[in-house]
């Protein structure tokens, strides 16, 4: 009877320990998963916040070399206050990698009066204003506000596939902005105004 006695007491004990060293392995576990997935949340945070328009400013090709290195060329009018363009940067910092050996990738900042010709040349009055170059330098077509990734990609395959544009009209949130100088009515220069983003390459097919 003693003996059963006993028997019982270790067994109890053993389960009592078997069930606090679960219990601890299980706290240690959740522990190293809660610490994993914060560790990730900051990270991709951290990875988003150091993909900043600046930093896209300071990595895309000059806009002279763009225009004679025989490569197509798309080309973002931005500001660092606009919201469309800031939301963005993460896909065309993605999309600058993919792209980076067959397409320039031309940064300009409209609150920098050094490109006030390009900005009346192309009429941007909201931005983030995309302007398409072929490799002869020559607007093709253009995108106005805020695009899905995935428009811009099909654009861009089109663009170093020397096709038609798929989306050479596509609109999105804008923000407004408006030239300092009012632009000339000189008709000649090719021109991509507001809504109005005209393909010219699917017209000379």
């Amino acid at each position: 009877m003693t003996e059963n006695v006993r028997e019982s007491s270790v067994t109890s004990k053993q389960q009592s320990e078997f069930n606090v060293g679960s219990r601890v392995r299980n706290l240690l576990i959740a522990i190293v998963a809660i610490a994993l997935t914060v560790a990730l949340f900051f990270g991709l945070q951290n990875q988003n916040k150091a993909i900043s328009l600046t930093t896209l400013d300071e990595q895309s090709t000059p806009l002279e070399v763009a225009l004679s290195n025989g490569k197509p060329t798309l080309m973002e009018f931005y500001a660092n206050w606009c919201s469309s363009c800031q939301a963005m940067a993460p896909d065309i910092a993605q999309l600058e990698q993919k792209y980076a050996e067959s397409v320039n990738f031309v940064m300009l900042n409209v609150d920098n009066t050094k490109w006030l010709p390009e900005i009346l040349k192309f009429r941007v009055d909201g931005i983030p204003h995309f302007v398409f170059l072929n490799k002869q330098g020559e607007a093709i077509a253009g995108a106005i506000g805020k695009q899905p990734r995935s428009i811009m990609t099909s654009n861009l395959e089109a663009l170093v596939a020397d096709a038609p544009l798929p989306y050479a009209q596509s609109n999105g949130q804008v923000s407004k902005f408006d030239a300092p100088v009012a632009p000339t009515s000189d008709s000649d220069d090719p021109r991509l105004h507001g809504s109005q983003v005209v393909n010219k390459q699917a017209e000379n097919k």
